[in-house]
């Protein structure tokens, strides 16, 4: 056809390029609906990723995919090819060890780090499983003899922080504001960097925002999470030239890129010629042959990931009990007796925390009622496609965990919305069982599951104790306890409280 021709047709087209245009966009969402018709939805995430990407901007992701999946059943459609389960089996079917699911696109958005994946955004299956199986004796303790202890200085530290600056006096004036929100924080951070390596940032110590962390994740984490559900945006800022343009960098002076820069460096100093091997999380990851620069990645997500969750985890539960008098009345009874009895360890033993039946049963229930992390975790049904509960799901569509939604699953009784520790005392041997299988899907499950879960279990089963043993809480603010948003992770402060000595401590 030559160039006049060609000419001539597009200039026929133009009246009616308006119409065609739209005929293609209707086309495409036609097809893009019909591929998962039979699953119920809201109407934006039948055709587009709108729906996703204004949840994901709310700030209540948590509630609003909840919603979702009580409304049209435990398998929605809340995207073009995403889908929202709620059901318990379903995760688990995903993740087991065996499964042919994998992990979707949701984990690029993940990369802490953006050049480098992390256990956490690792999408290769046979990479992600060498490097786990490297991983997970330094985070279950075994080669880390000193992780208990090394947690049992941060709890001490953290009630000399709170003795030294936010005590106030028993009656009077002189009240001092503690934001435990923020303070909690600074807990969780010398925790993980104290038994990942060998020596807590001093968060503590300094009572400040160290390298401005805080700061930065409450930057990061709503851009990431926006990127998580929208496709076309994760794919351009992925690209290797998007990322050397407008990427963090080790030498930035605060943000992400000044996180990279303190992992550079702690990471640095076990490669280094004067190099010494230290029995920690570190450690282990160098005797166990993980190259330096992925080492890197691994301690920027740490930190994240070992610090938030279980900062929410501990803020969720205490303002639960404090809320609740019935409930802190018999867990400080159930302390009460075990020092006059036993007379347990200061602090507090992991061992002796898990004979305590009322703790145990508050931790749980902290942890089901306000589940620390809530990202989708989008998993890729196999090529072939499969059938969940008797409906055909396509291969390649995402199935997303609503993990808010599991944790209010009918397993745990009617009263799902109430702090009630008393649920995983009051049933029999079966139902516990399926209850604690249930809750354990917070840390994920099989292959994909949290290497970080038992470092958190000592952290909870400590700190509640000993704060309760020292001390009288009260909340300054009852009608507005907190500040508490949702994006994957949740970001609290302003949990203001009103701190006092208990007599005799």
């Amino acid at each position: 056809m030559s160039t006049f021709a060609a000419k001539n047709i597009l200039t026929l087209l133009i009246p009616y390029l308006p119409v065609l245009i739209a005929v293609y966009v209707v086309g495409s969402s036609v097809r893009t609906w019909y591929r998962l018709r039979h699953f119920p939805g809201p109407f934006l995430g039948k055709f587009s990723h709108i729906f996703m990407a204004k949840t994901a901007a709310s700030s209540r992701m948590n509630l609003i995919y909840t919603d979702v999946n009580r409304k049209y059943g435990p398998l929605a459609r809340v995207g073009p090819n995403d889908l929202l389960s709620s059901d318990p089996s379903t995760i688990r079917l995903m993740s087991s060890a065996r499964s042919t699911y994998q992990r979707s696109e949701w984990y690029e958005a993940m990369r802490m780090d953006p050049y480098v994946d992390s256990i956490f955004s690792e999408m290769h299956v046979p990479v992600h499983d060498s490097r786990r199986a490297k991983m997970a004796t330094a985070y279950s303790g075994k080669e880390n003899p000193t992780l208990e202890s090394d947690i049992d200085i941060c709890v001490v530290e953290f009630l000399q922080l709170i003795r030294s600056k936010y005590v106030s006096p028993a009656s009077g004036d002189g009240t001092k504001r503690m934001d435990f929100g923020v303070k909690t924080q600074y807990f969780t951070l010398d925790v993980i960097t104290k038994v990942a390596y060998g020596e807590a940032f001093g968060y503590m110590e300094r009572d400040e925002d160290v390298h401005g962390y805080i700061k930065t994740t409450e930057e990061v984490v709503p851009y990431l999470n926006f990127l998580s559900v929208w496709p076309v945006a994760n794919a351009v800022l992925n690209r290797s030239w998007v990322k050397e343009k407008l990427g963090p960098g080790p030498g930035d002076k605060e943000g992400m890129g000044k996180l990279m820069s303190v992992a550079r460096q702690v990471v640095g100093e076990r490669f280094g010629p004067d190099a010494k091997e230290k029995q920690d999380m570190l450690g282990a990851f160098v005797r166990n042959g993980i190259p330096q620069r992925q080492i890197e990645s691994e301690v920027l997500f740490q930190i994240i990931a070992g610090s938030d969750t279980t900062a929410t985890a501990i803020r969720a539960t205490f303002l639960n009990l404090l809320s609740n008098p019935r409930v802190l009345t018999k867990l400080r009874n159930e302390i009460n007796d075990a020092e006059g009895e036993v007379s347990i360890s200061s602090p507090i033993s992991n061992a002796e925390a898990k004979a305590m039946p009322y703790l145990q049963a508050v931790i749980k229930e902290g942890l089901r009622i306000h589940p620390p992390f809530t990202g989708l975790l989008s998993k890729k049904v196999p090529p072939g496609g499969d059938t969940i509960n008797g409906q055909f799901v396509p291969g390649g569509t995402r199935i997303a965990h609503c993990t808010w939604g599991i944790q209010r699953n009918e397993i745990y009784g009617e009263d799902v919305e109430v702090f009630r520790p008393e649920r995983w005392i009051e049933v029999d041997a079966e139902r516990l069982l399926r209850m604690e299988q249930t809750l354990d899907l917070i840390f994920g499950h099989g292959r994909w599951g949290c290497l970080g879960k038992t470092v958190a279990y000592i952290e909870l089963n400590k700190i509640f104790v000993e704060l309760l043993r020292h001390f009288d809480f009260e909340l300054l603010n009852p009608g507005k306890p907190w500040r508490s948003v949702n994006y994957n992770l949740f970001l609290q402060d302003e949990m203001w409280l009103r701190v006092t000595e208990r007599e005799g401590k």
